[in-house]
């Protein structure tokens, strides 16, 4: 059975993307701990991020890397924070979280809830920052 990630992948669910490649997809948390944080995933479906092949695995850093840096200019925060919790959904993913705090990667906090948009300003205000 395909992961929801795999269908907002493949476009049977909707999402605020924030950018795409050939291998991999990031888009906005409609869950999120804090506004601006975004999903990082490979197109193709593994559920370990530790089973991504070598190559597959730093270009996912990559790409994350350059996500994070344009979620960094568009929402102030003091840092964009990194995690793979890989719990929730199976399919290997990188939550890229705008936080000021060690607690605002804390995942059992509430979640926040956004009209479409402000979801749609979100995403604007951070794809505008990719280089």
């Amino acid at each position: 059975m395909a992961s929801i990630f795999s269908k907002i992948i493949e476009g049977q669910i909707p999402s605020y993307k924030i950018a795409e490649t050939e291998d991999f997809l990031a888009f906005l948390d409609v869950f999120p701990l804090m506004e601006g944080h975004t999903l990082v995933v490979p197109k193709k479906e593994i559920d370990n991020i530790l089973e991504l092949s070598p190559a597959l695995y730093t270009s996912l850093f990559s790409f994350t890397q350059k996500i994070g840096k344009a979620i960094e200019a568009a929402i102030p925060c003091k840092k964009v924070g990194i995690a793979v919790v890989g719990l929730e959904v199976p399919h290997a993913h990188i939550h890229l979280v705008p936080i000021n705090s060690a607690d605002d990667l804390n995942f059992t906090r509430p979640k926040l809830s956004f009209s479409k948009e402000k979801f749609t300003s979100i995403q604007e205000a951070i794809v505008s920052k990719l280089s």
